[in-house]
């Protein structure tokens, strides 16, 4: 059986057919870029070394696909990925974020991935503990009497001070307790309930660990740069507490399913797999490229833009950055550059940037069918999306395709007449259009509502017609 990670081009063009219209193109630029990869994977080491990805430039206008295809790429295959605004950084010496934070957020985004993974491998183990602790709350033992002395190690010296330990908060889940065989009885019968869900609904109150805030702290990003996470530095002086909740039993399941699988899993094993998967799988899709070249804009910026490009140079290159989690080499990263390029063009990147993304493809703009074909074919068509949407209020929604038709026509008309903005265009009309319909909804009779042509002329052909109007409403 064919994994997900080693699809062939097709295949991946195929997936991302199911939510993504046209631009095949790109596509098939994408699904080669990803098979390179697996056939590297394929070789022995010293090869392996010497094979770099092609990283790609996505040449288009705004709202065609450039990011989406990045994204469901990385979906499809469970790869890291992160997009990032290229105008957000800024030369090394300027206020802004330094370009191998992308790296560190890659990271993250990758330990995320391998941890939902381990915690999958020991769901069986940790939903069998989760079951008994819920238990244990439902069918509480006897508590046995002790002091906060008896339970923290610092209360000697608190005492020694002259001060009362008992002030200070202790672990009363880690207090003695006494188990009769009538309590142990029904702790059985508990789990065998829960287990079977038929308790899901009860609702109780269980103590989970309180998740510790990040310290908004100036200093955290240059000591990340070496390799040092202060909010961890600093949650570990702090005592963890435990805070109520009052959930149901399903939920408590939930919650203490994932506590448990946080103990059964080692975080420098998940920290180890995570740069090698960061390594070898990761997506960095840099959007707004353009805005970078000296001559996105004329204005004394100009030096620091070009900065950027030499100081992101570096990173697509290859170079070694140090994360929380070790250090991660970009050299097998995939990067994919974006931009519109309406006031300058590729060339205008220095030629070293240039050179490190040898593919360039330019997306088309998106024609009145290709609108159709949006709120019509896709998984997540919008036109579903309202239909289900307006379901919950049992409003059955039927579109003609003579009004699926207009509503395109008008999408490509005003893009035409005024800024084009692809297919975020069919967002901004069909709101318009369902405007009454979504307000009034929950007071309407169950029904059908149909959306004819005529329909969507009464309620925005004025607007279409009125191009000032439509300049500021659609």
């Amino acid at each position: 059986m064919r994994t997900r990670k080693d699809l062939t081009p097709r295949e991946i063009v195929s997936r991302l057919d199911e939510y993504i219209v046209g631009q095949n193109d790109a596509k098939k630029a994408v699904a080669v870029a990803l098979r390179n990869r697996y056939r590297r994977l394929k070789l022995d080491d010293d090869m392996q070394k010497e094979i770099t990805p092609k990283n790609i430039l996505m040449i288009g206008a705004t709202g065609i696909g450039k990011t989406e295809i990045a994204r469901r790429l990385a979906a499809i295959v469970d790869a890291p990925f992160i997009k990032v605004e290229a105008t957000k950084f800024t030369e090394v010496g300027y206020i802004g974020r330094d370009v191998e934070s992308m790296v560190r957020d890659l990271t993250e985004s990758a330990v995320q991935l391998v941890k939902e993974e381990y915690r999958k491998n020991v769901k069986g183990r940790a939903e069998k503990r989760a079951i008994d602790r819920v238990a244990k709350v439902l069918a509480p033992g006897i508590k046995k009497e002790k002091s906060a002395y008896d339970n923290n190690p610092l209360a000697g010296m608190f005492r020694g001070m002259g001060m009362d330990p008992n002030q200070f908060p202790h672990n009363q889940e880690d207090e003695e307790e006494t188990v009769t065989s009538e309590i142990s009885s029904k702790r059985d019968e508990l789990k065998e309930q829960i287990s079977r869900g038929m308790l899901d609904s009860r609702e109780v109150e269980i103590k989970i660990e309180e998740k510790k805030k990040t310290p908004n702290n100036p200093m955290s990003a240059p000591m990340e740069s070496m390799g040092i996470d202060l909010s961890e530095t600093f949650g570990a002086l702090t005592p963890t507490k435990k805070v109520k909740r009052k959930v149901t039993v399903k939920e408590a399941v939930k919650i203490f399913t994932e506590e448990e699988a946080d103990k059964l899993i080692n975080q420098e094993d998940i920290n180890a797999d995570a740069v090698h998967l960061t390594e070898n799988s990761g997506i960095i899709f840099i959007d707004e490229i353009d805005k970078i070249t000296s001559k996105g804009q004329q204005n004394s910026g100009q030096v620091s833009r070009e900065g950027v490009q030499r100081d992101i140079l570096p990173i697509v290159e290859g170079s070694s950055v140090r994360t929380k989690f070790g250090t991660v080499n970009t050299d097998h990263i995939l990067f994919i550059g974006s931009g519109a390029f309406h006031l300058s063009k590729p060339s205008d990147l220095i030629p070293e940037l240039q050179g490190r993304f040898p593919i360039r493809v330019e997306l088309n703009d998106l024609t009145a069918d290709d609108f159709v074909k949006i709120l019509t074919e896709p998984q997540n068509a919008l036109v579903n999306q309202y239909r289900e949407l307006l379901g919950t209020e049992n409003i059955e929604v039927v579109f003609t395709m003579d009004a699926i038709e207009k509503i395109a026509h008008i999408a490509f008309e005003v893009n035409e007449s005024t800024e084009n903005i692809g297919a975020r265009r069919l967002h901004t009309i069909l709101e318009r259009l369902l405007e009454d319909l979504l307000f009034e909804s929950p007071d309407m009779s169950m029904g059908e509502v149909k959306i004819t042509e005529k329909y969507v002329e009464d309620k925005i052909g004025h607007i279409v017609e009125d191009r000032d109007l439509s300049r500021y409403i659609l």
